[in-house]
């Protein structure tokens, strides 16, 4: 078997640490050509690498997992997901990309998943592997109870129930993210990161690290000499950054 190379996305530096020795073990031949900690950066490696397998997480900072595997596949790669989600959830991805190893990841699991990608690498590559991706995501996208309908969030001193129809974007500012309306705005302490897991992705995307915004305000995307992005919202003056790894949810609008 040829020279085979690999990239490792977790969050969570223990568990990446633990993830590296494993491999180790389990298959010394491989050559880890990127460690990420979060999903911007794990996209720009898959692209920038076009790595032969992938270990990543769902849920990073950033990009998530299905974002990265989106590019590893789409350079020939295989993945396996380290993830906490049930088997029901991951069952989308048994005969397809590659594998899943539910956390915490245990030795003799990874080395089956490794068994298995070894395997897969010397078969013809599925046709599909794009479409199990969508369906991985269609599974996990919140749906009913789990979708966020209400914002609390602080205006002064008093607290404004703000309806998730209300809200145009939402924008990390050092520990708190505004919450920004047609009206006005208000502060909550919710990461980013935990409100992308309420949210229909239909209807907000993320452009930035710390930057959700609803799809339908979207007026345009821009550049400028130096290639930075940025989007304007329709009747505002509102300009939000987009980083490069989210520029291929704008192509062909």
């Amino acid at each position: 078997m040829s020279r085979i190379t690999a990239l490792i996305a977790e969050d969570e530096a223990p568990q990446r640490a633990a993830l590296l020795d494993m491999l180790a073990e389990a298959w010394p031949a491989l050559d880890v050509v990127a460690v990420c900690e979060d999903g911007v950066s794990a996209l720009e490696a898959a692209r920038e690498h076009r790595p032969a397998v992938a270990f990543l997480d769902i849920r990073m900072p950033g990009v998530n997992g299905l974002d990265v595997a989106r590019a590893v596949v789409a350079g020939g790669g295989l993945v396996v997901f380290t993830s906490a989600y049930d088997d029901y959830a991951i069952k989308a991805f048994e005969a397809g990309a590659a594998d899943y190893v539910l956390k915490p990841v245990q030795p003799a699991r990874l080395a089956q998943a490794v068994e298995r990608l070894q395997a897969r690498l010397e078969e013809p590559r599925p046709a599909d592997l794009q479409a199990l991706v969508e369906n991985l995501e269609a599974r996990l996208r919140p749906q009913g109870e789990r979708l966020i309908r209400w914002i609390s969030a602080s205006i002064g001193d008093s607290v404004r129930m703000i309806g998730i129809d209300e809200v145009l974007y939402f924008q990390a500012q050092d520990k708190y993210v505004r919450v920004v309306t047609g009206h006005d705005e208000a502060i909550i302490r919710t990461p980013v990161k935990d409100l992308l897991a309420g949210l229909d992705p239909d209807t907000f995307w993320q452009v930035h690290r710390g930057v959700v915004v609803r799809v339908a305000a979207i007026d345009r995307l821009r550049k400028d000499e130096l290639g930075k992005a940025t989007l304007s919202l329709r009747g505002r003056d509102d300009c939000l950054p987009v980083s490069a790894a989210f520029l291929h949810r704008f192509r062909g609008m």
